[in-house]
């Protein structure tokens, strides 16, 4: 095999290898892209159940505070059947 056909070849496999990286880097950018994207889906669902979560923990609050007041109304009740 002559220099030339050498060269021929080493510049078929270095166009190969330059596709080949092209494609990879292509390929990672669209999973960034994707990853990026489903990231910000997360954290605006990971908003809202904070949110919710804080909701709940504000009713839960607000039921053990009605909780003891409607026990004592309950055991009243109970006192005066029992008369």
């Amino acid at each position: 095999m002559d220099w030339e056909a050498r060269l021929d070849r080493l510049q078929e496999r270095h166009e190969a290898l330059t596709q080949t990286v092209e494609m990879i880097v292509a390929s990672q950018r669209e999973t960034a892209e994707r990853h990026d994207r489903e990231i910000a889906t997360l954290t605006g669902e990971m908003t809202k159940l904070t949110q919710l979560m804080g909701q709940t923990d504000q009713f839960i609050h607000s039921l053990a505070r009605i909780a003891p007041s409607h026990e004592r109304r309950i055991e009243k009740l109970e006192e005066g059947n029992e008369k």
